[in-house]
């Protein structure tokens, strides 16, 4: 693919005012994944644009950003954070056909090939799925793979949007399909710690360690190009912050850390987990900790079930809905007697659907029951 096609396939999506768009991409042993592969489906074509071969996607870019031109995908969170960082661009205008289909009835989590079989009855090879993208010159198999992964993306999308407008659902799912398109894979190094395993269970001057260590661990693994594990593990950096060892000899005390590691990194190691010691102690807001307590069980169960019927009823899958994380500071916020907490289940098409009522239900003000033909009920209490 020359220069010359890529700003006609540009002007092509213009015209059109839609895009087709997939990646390949190889994340393996590297900081952030490396793109290999572009699809582009515009205009009735079908092309693949190799990232690294040196051709400027500079008219493409300007295309994803460009508000009037319908950006279609399927799972693109990653697609789009990698684009994004990599073309330095924007994404404003994204269907994603794998987010929309959980609202016309088909799982949340559907993969490309399920839902063309599903939907149009169409059925891929996936032979190339876990080959090497990195490598040249590539295979006609992994071309032709890299091909059929936008080649009927586009007819999805309309038969998917086609169900949801009859359904009255369509702007649910373009409103859901919002946060695709803001999708980043760039971290923070301060805020990463809040990631780590248990780490609500650390006592202030400890997390204050822990934000030092995943910061410090974070940087090296950028500067190198290497996973952060390959540098040091989650659970190894949260052993660190509690025992917080002062020489090299302490350090190998500690599960994880190899002779290698303390030859090469103990002295960075030291260091942070002496600025994490001298920094201010971290103490965690209200809406950090895990707040749930044993009564909280049985009510949360509760509340799925409201949600997991209003879902069944709407035809949507469930996992658009809540998870518990959404449901449990519902739960418990209403226990206290405190204001709604800020979920996704309480705002937007969600309230519509089901988030004021279950509010109600956690009131008082609704009851569940079995109803005929062993439906859950729910009544005014």
């Amino acid at each position: 693919m020359n220069q010359g096609d890529v700003a006609r396939l540009a002007e092509a999506a213009r015209e059109q005012g839609r895009l087709g768009l997939d990646t390949e991409f190889m994340p393996e042993g590297r900081y952030r994944p490396l793109l290999c592969l572009v699809q582009i489906a515009a205009g009735g074509e079908v092309a693949v644009l190799d990232p690294l071969d040196g051709v400027d996607p500079a008219p493409l870019a300007e295309v994803l950003a460009d508000p009037g031109v319908e950006i279609v995908l399927h799972a693109g969170r990653q697609d789009v954070a990698i684009l994004r960082r990599e073309w330095r661009t924007t994404f404003t205008n994204v269907f994603d056909t794998q987010v929309s289909a959980g609202f016309a009835g088909f799982s949340a989590q559907a993969g490309y090939n399920g839902l063309l079989h599903d939907v149009l009855r169409i059925r891929l090879p996936k032979t190339a799925s876990f080959t090497r993208w990195d490598a040249r010159p590539l295979t006609e198999e992994q071309l032709a793979y890299a091909r059929g992964d936008v080649e009927h993306l586009l007819a999805l999308a309309d038969d998917i949007q086609g169900r949801l407008a009859e359904r009255g659902r369509l702007e649910w799912a373009r409103e859901e399909c919002v946060a695709i398109a803001e999708a980043t894979d760039e971290r923070d190094p301060d805020e990463v710690w809040r990631r780590l395993p248990r780490v609500s269970g650390l006592d202030p001057r400890e997390r204050a360690v822990a934000r030092e260590l995943a910061a410090w661990r974070e940087r090296s693994a950028a500067r190198e190009d290497r996973p952060v594990g390959a540098i040091l593990r989650d659970p190894t950096v949260v052993e660190l912050a509690k025992r917080q060892p002062l020489g090299r000899r302490e350090l190998s005390q500690i599960r994880g850390i190899t002779p290698d590691v303390v030859r090469r990194r103990g002295e960075d190691i030291v260091q942070a987990i002496e600025r994490g010691k001298r920094g201010e102690p971290i103490r965690l807001e209200e809406g950090d900790r895990a707040p749930t307590e044993a009564v909280d069980g049985p009510t949360i169960a509760l509340a799925e079930s409201l949600v997991r019927t209003r879902a069944q009823e709407a035809g949507l899958a469930y996992e658009l809905i809540a998870a518990r994380a959404d449901l449990a500071p519902v739960v418990v916020a209403a226990r206290r007697g405190h204001t709604e907490p800020d979920v996704r289940t309480l705002r937007g098409w969600r309230r519509e659907l089901v988030g004021a009522e279950l509010i109600e239900l956690l009131a008082g003000r609704r009851r569940l029951g079995v109803g005929p033909g062993g439906r859950v009920q729910v009544d005014e209490a």
